[in-house]
């Protein structure tokens, strides 16, 4: 017996052997419909105390059945043939191949019967036992009961073999029974009772080996004929007289059943680890189907008292029984002992293997898996002889399902894959590549592998990666000799992708080489692989190659970013949590990528996402087709190709794309072409890859504009804002009081109308006081042409000036004394043009360290901001908006170094001084209204005098009293100031031009006025006007008059104040100055008053005023000055002096012109 059935186990000794075969041409589907539904007669029920149970087999070799007298469930006591007969002139030859067939074992035969199938007529009307005719496969309804009646004619043969055999004939010779390497040695042994063989024992001790075997084969009758009890007691008495003459095959075989029979009582549900067991008695107990019965070795069996099972019905009976069960740890000390015996014969390979094979799975159910392994470790060195390559192949399988079976998984895929190599072994002409790759898929559990890279996202990496990627090369060197390229580019994806981090430098240069060669015949994709036996392989993305770290949705550039209208703010707020953290919100990473990013994506825009990525290859990686994955909105992705250098560090990539419509977008993932292998690399089975959120919501379209300007762009970026949020920035260098016009041309370039546009601007880090309006412009030409359509545009004229203050620095007033500057003998009212003189003893303010110090340029930064909307975002109430950044270098033109005032004649008139030096290197020309241009050299200071009449700043706007109210009192002074200011330098007019750059401006005196020259220049609230003859008398006029004529004097009193003023006495004094500093008050001979010369003037009320009329007499010639001073004891000292000033009257009498004749 060469070929072992590696599927016995230990209940099959209590089975008969029946063998199902065709006789002739019978269809294979047919033949196996037919056998299955024999197989299902399993076992038969023959008295309500024994049970027959059947093995079929379709197979089966003859030089096995003769191991049938050894073991008889090896033996073939049944023949069941199935053929098929068309007409009555085939059934002669057909009952002829029945009749060989039956002779090929006849001599271990009980009963056969043949089936046939499609003849009809006389014969198949001949009632006979052994042969059943059917017309059809499919009308042949009482097959099952055929094979019953065939069972039980089988019983009845066993059963009359084992009463035969168990009767005690002692006058009868017992047969000595061998196996078939045995029947030689025993040819010519003398056994009869010659003196020589008495001497020798030969007949005593063969004789006890005849008994012994024999003991051992009617053990076996009784255990198939179901009479458990009795075969233990046969067994043990074989066991002791087979130990006796050291028999040890046949010892082992007494033993082998031993153990069988203490195995079918011990695990009634079987070894075999099947899923359906066979059908158990209606009389088994409740604890018959536990696995293991811990007092089974002290029961004691009766023969008479056996159910089908072998197991008392009623358990009181088994107390007190005898000892013949072997107990669960003694049944495999005596499959030890049994396999040894074995092993002492070289001819007995198969039954040592099978022993082995079956004591293995009794530790399996004992869940002994280290003892278990020794026996099959012993089992895989059981020398069979040559064995066939599928032999080989069926062996390995064997073992590693054995292995499989005790937990033994690593060990289990060895074997498999020792199985699956063999079916390509070089001495096969055809190699089996699919058994091979099949084979293959089942060892990659043991391994710790599976055909899902999910699996290896998770934790660290199990099993050992070099044993993982030989087999992984395997698969797919199996499947490229199998003829399917799309198999072999999907293992040595999965490959590169789980094992990367395990293979050299060299190995991923091989396997990307490999690979880059598969794909060039059979690109890799995301489809699931199905394969013939019903097995999918997922898809592979590689999401290694490369590899992502983050993935961040990028917020659209400032300048297209939508905003929503303030008072529709409130309408798509969701109503958040009032807590800033709760600690019973679960934060995972899922939700992360679920939350909702707070910017929005606008519909027609390119929208973009960075994700930093990684090459750990050692060499440079070509990512081809690389774009993003999205669910939601419809969106066209525009993918990109990049090249990553080797092991590259955090390298940033960024994917565009555009969405196509409005509304909820979720970026799930991207996808890549790398070495020819296509990938959607999803974000969910990526829990590495940091991210900030994934949806975002895409608002409808809106217009897009483009701002171009008449200035070049600048590099300048205004402090507060970041660059990226301005669309250009210009730069221009004006000195202090230019003007300068910048044109901005509009264009819509986008696919919408722009119908809303607004304006506005904002100074921005300057710590310069601004003066005046820095930006200005008219917008309405522009919005005249709105709706502006896509393509068009339109132009806007934006006047930059700059007027910052004028004030000269402390030191330089230093340097520009009085004594430096004179006045003589010039018109106080024409401008000055004395240069400042050098002085030797202090440094002059042209000097390096002077010009360092006032040509310091300051710098002035604005934005203009153009919010402009239209389209359907307009009507969701969103809109953008577009800044253009203003950087002005200021450089000095002219600086006010002093300020002051000088009164003039007149009392409405004042003079105001103004030392102005020229900080530049250029001439420059400083001119006033009604003055002559003053010329200043390069570092020159010069005064100009300027005639101003005084002004009324209460005319000016006041702030309500509500304003008044929540205002700083400081801020209200300055404002004050400025306005007083501005009043004053708008009625000044000081412009200054560069002739030789072309260069004009303002020079402002709104920051150098300081409060006295204010006062000073502020018209009194009480206004005197003195009028001689009723000629005013003001501004160094004389009125003329004749000595010795009366001359009227009238004194006239407007009160502008807000209060009434008065009672008011005025006293006119006359005197004479003789310019030498000498003055005459005692002229009571040369003026006399007519009336009094103290004048009264009663309450004047706001906005009234009064006159009061006196008259004095010159006597004499010559030139009077007149003094009016106010009385002390006047009602209205507590006001200021300032509001009394009246002018100096200069009189001069004249000589009367003689008569004629006189």
């Amino acid at each position: 017996m060469s070929i072992p059935d590696y599927m016995q186990c230990a209940e099959d000794h209590q089975t008969v052997l029946v063998v199902v075969q065709p006789v002739g041409i019978v269809p294979e589907d047919q033949f196996f419909k037919i056998y299955k539904r024999i197989a299902s007669v399993s076992q038969v029920s023959i008295r309500d105390s024994q049970r027959l149970l059947i093995r079929y087999r379709h197979h089966y070799l003859p030089e096995n059945n003769e191991w049938g007298d050894f073991q008889t469930h090896r033996k073939v006591v049944g023949l069941i043939s199935i053929t098929t007969c068309a007409s009555a002139k085939e059934w002669p030859q057909t009952a002829e191949r029945f009749h060989g067939q039956k002779e090929v074992y006849s001599s271990t035969l009980y009963d056969s019967r043949l089936l046939v199938f499609g003849l009809q007529g006389d014969i198949a009307e001949q009632q006979r036992t052994d042969v059943a005719f059917y017309s059809s496969f499919e009308d042949c309804p009482d097959v099952e009961k055929r094979v019953d009646d065939f069972v039980g004619s089988i019983f009845i043969v066993l059963e009359s073999k084992r009463l035969d055999r168990a009767t005690d004939k002692s006058g009868d010779k017992i047969p000595l029974l061998c196996v078939p390497f045995e029947k030689k040695d025993f040819v010519g042994l003398d056994t009869d009772n010659s003196p020589v063989s008495l001497l020798l024992g030969v007949k005593r001790h063969y004789k006890k080996r005849c008994q012994g075997r024999m003991r051992k084969h009617v053990g076996d009758l009784c255990l198939q004929a179901g009479m458990l009890q009795d075969a233990l007691v046969h067994y043990h008495m074989a066991v002791e007289l087979l130990r006796g003459v050291n028999d040890f095959l046949w010892l082992g075989a007494a033993l082998e059943g031993l153990c069988s029979a203490s195995v079918i009582f011990h695990y009634p549900g079987g070894t075999a680890g099947k899923t359906v067991a066979r059908k158990p008695s209606i009389s088994q107990p409740a604890d018959a189907g536990k696995r293991h019965r811990p007092g089974a070795q002290e029961v004691l069996i009766d023969p008479g008292a056996l159910t089908a099972n072998g197991i008392s019905a009623d358990t009181s009976t088994e107390i007190g029984r005898a000892k013949n069960c072997l107990s669960p740890e003694d049944i495999i000390e005596k499959y030890k002992e049994a396999i040894s015996y074995y092993g002492k014969y070289k001819n007995a390979g198969v039954i040592e293997l099978e022993a082995c094979v079956k004591a293995v799975r009794v530790l399996a159910i004992q869940k002994r898996a280290r003892e278990a392994s020794e026996f099959l470790q012993n089992a895989v060195y059981i020398n069979l002889g040559q064995l066939s390559e599928e032999e080989k192949i069926q062996r390995y399988s064997i073992l590693s399902e054995l292995y499989e079976l005790i937990g033994f998984h690593r060990k289990s895929a060895f074997f498999k894959r020792v199985a699956a190599m063999q079916c390509v072994a070089p001495t096969i002409p055809e190699p089996g590549w699919r058994a091979c790759y099949k084979l293959l898929l089942e060892t990659l559990p043991g391994y710790s592998l599976s055909l899902d890279p999910k699996d290896f996202s998770k934790g660290t990496h199990r099993g050992w990666a070099a044993v993982q990627m030989r087999l992984l090369h395997e698969l797919v060197y199996a499947s490229r000799r199998m003829g399917n390229p799309g198999l072999s580019v999907r293992h040595l994806s999965f490959l590169l992708q789980t094992m990367l981090d395990f293979l050299s430098d060299q190995e991923k240069k091989e396997v990307t080489q490999s690979l880059e060669n598969y794909t060039s015949k059979c690109p890799g994709g995301m489809e699931v692989i199905m394969l013939p036996d019903g097995l999918k392989l997922p898809p592979v993305p590689f999401t290694k190659l490369p590899i992502v770290r983050s993935v961040k949705l990028l917020n659209l550039p400032v300048s297209l970013r939508p905003h929503k209208v303030k008072g529709l703010l409130g309408q798509n707020m969701s109503t958040a949590s009032p807590f800033i953290y709760s600690p019973i919100i679960m934060h995972n990473r899922g939700e992360e990528r679920c939350k909702k990013i707070d910017f929005q994506w606008v519909q027609g825009d390119v929208c973009e996402v960075q994700l930093m990525v990684y090459n750990p290859m050692p060499y440079e990686l070509r990512v081809e087709n690389m774009g993003l994955l999205t669910s939601g909105v419809e969106f066209e992705s525009l993918p990109a190709a990049l090249s990553l250098p080797a092991e590259s560090g955090l390298y940033p990539v960024t994917l565009v794309g555009v969405p196509c419509t409005a509304g909820n977008i979720t970026v799930n993932g991207y996808h890549t072409s790398v070495f020819g292998v296509n990938s959607d690399c999803l974000l969910e089975g990526l829990p590495a890859v940091k991210t900030s959120g994934c949806l975002v919501e895409v608002i409808p379209s809106l217009p897009r504009l483009q701002l171009s300007t008449s200035l070049p762009r600048s590099a300048h970026t205004p402090q507060p804002t970041s660059k990226e949020e301005l669309s250009s920035t210009v730069s221009l260098q004006l000195f202090n009081g230019e003007t300068q016009q910048l044109t901005i041309t509009l264009k819509n370039i986008g696919s919408e109308d722009i119908e809303t546009l607004e304006l506005t601007s904002k100074i921005v880090s300057t710590k310069e006081k601004v003066f005046g309006e820095f930006l200005s412009w008219e917008l309405e030409e522009s919005l005249s042409h709105l709706p502006l359509k896509s393509g068009q545009a339109v132009t806007l004229t934006v006047s930059i000036k700059v007027k910052l203050d004028f004030s000269g620095q402390e030191n330089l007033l230093q340097d520009l004394n009085d004594d430096g500057i004179s006045v003589t003998g010039l018109p106080i009212s024409s401008p000055l043009r004395q240069v400042l003189k050098p002085r030797p003893e202090n440094k002059s303010v042209s000097s390096e360290s002077g010009k360092a110090e006032y040509s310091h340029i300051k710098t002035l930064e604005a934005l203009l901001n153009f919010k402009y909307s239209g389209g359907a975002g307009k009507v969701e109430g969103y809109y953008r908006e577009l800044s253009l950044g203003v950087h002005v270098d200021v450089e000095p033109s002219v600086f006010f170094t002093r300020v002051n005032t000088l009164p003039a004649t007149s009392t409405r008139q004042c003079h105001l001084l103004l030392d102005i030096f020229n900080p530049t290197e250029h001439e420059l020309t400083v001119s006033a209204k009604n003055n002559q241009e003053l010329v200043l050299h390069a570092s020159e200071c010069q005064r100009m005098a300027i005639q101003v009449d005084k002004f009324d700043f209460e005319s000016l706007p006041q702030p309500d009293q509500e304003t008044a109210r929540f205002t700083n009192p400081k801020q209200l002074e300055e404002e004050r100031q400025h306005a007083q200011g501005y009043q004053i330098n708008s009625k000044l007019g000081i412009c200054w031009s560069i002739p030789s750059l072309r260069r004009r401006g303002e020079a402002s005196v709104e920051g150098v006025l300081n409060q006295l020259v204010l006062e000073h220049l502020q018209l009194a609230p009480l206004q005197w006007d003195v009028l001689v003859n009723g000629k005013p008398c003001d501004c160094d006029v004389i009125a003329d008059c004749k000595a010795g004529d009366a001359v009227t004097l009238e004194v006239q009193l407007t009160n502008r104040s807000k209060n009434s003023v008065g009672p008011l006495a005025l006293t006119v004094v006359p005197y004479q100055d003789f310019q030498n500093g000498v003055q005459n008050y005692n002229l009571e001979d040369a003026v006399t008053f007519i009336g009094s010369n103290t004048f009264y003037i009663d309450t004047v009320k706001p906005k009234e005023n009064s006159v009061c009329v006196g008259a004095l007499l010159f006597l004499y010639t010559g030139d009077f000055y007149l003094k009016i001073k106010f009385q002390d004891d006047s009602a209205g000292r507590e006001l200021p002096l300032a509001w009394f000033t009246l002018p100096s009257v200069h009189i001069r009498a004249l000589a009367t012109p003689l008569q004629a004749g006189a």
